[in-house]
């Protein structure tokens, strides 16, 4: 197995063990943002999309996911995969088809998986995984965090650093507010997640 980056790993076990697709855009997104001198940045890119389109697709909004898929499949035209350890002219085909699904009638969500083709890869994947069953095993369906996960996430950090940068903003001009005068923040929906998850 060549050295992958264990981020790229990681969207690989979340792509195809735990269906999280939003944590696969955001464990890749932030490698490819870190690390704008790698070579496969364009192909993180097109793997980005392909969880965006698959998150979109799973909640019902097929019309961005059509969007989000298109673009990869574009990039998939400039970039290869294969650098990867992943089939890169089947996985542009499973894309292909993807695309004229969501273009076409509505259907049932299916999972789409990659075709990795780099043995070693397909085996540290499956070693990471909680159990061998939990490889390409469909999408939990009634699992409403997983599926909402972006409405439903805790954004108190995100929040808290957009209001401190705010902050900076406006001391820099000189309008800030005092230091004792800040906002308290509180993630509104933390207790009902946690209700729902228990």
């Amino acid at each position: 197995m060549a050295g992958y980056p264990d981020d790229y790993v990681s969207y690989l076990v979340y792509f195809h063990a735990e269906r999280d697709y939003f944590e696969c855009h955001e464990v890749l997104e932030e490698y490819w943002k870190e690390h704008p001198e790698d070579p496969n940045s364009e192909a993180y890119v097109v793997l980005i999309q392909i969880a965006v389109a698959s998150y979109h697709e799973r909640r019902g909004r097929r019309g961005g996911a059509a969007k989000m898929l298109a673009g990869a499949v574009e990039r998939m035209k400039r970039t290869s995969l294969a650098p990867l350890g992943l089939d890169h002219e089947e996985t542009l085909q499973r894309m292909e088809r993807r695309l004229q699904e969501l273009r076409g009638a509505e259907r049932e969500f299916t999972d789409l998986n990659l075709p990795i083709a780099d043995l070693g890869l397909l085996t540290a994947c499956r070693e990471r995984c909680r159990t061998m069953e939990d490889w390409e095993k469909p999408s939990p369906m009634d699992d409403i965090f997983l599926v909402n996960k972006h409405t439903l996430r805790d954004r108190s950090g995100v929040i808290a650093e957009r209001l401190k940068q705010k902050q900076l903003r406006l001391s820099a001009r000189g309008n800030g507010q005092a230091e004792g005068d800040k906002p308290t923040l509180e993630w509104p929906l933390a207790g009902k997640v946690k209700d729902q998850l228990q």
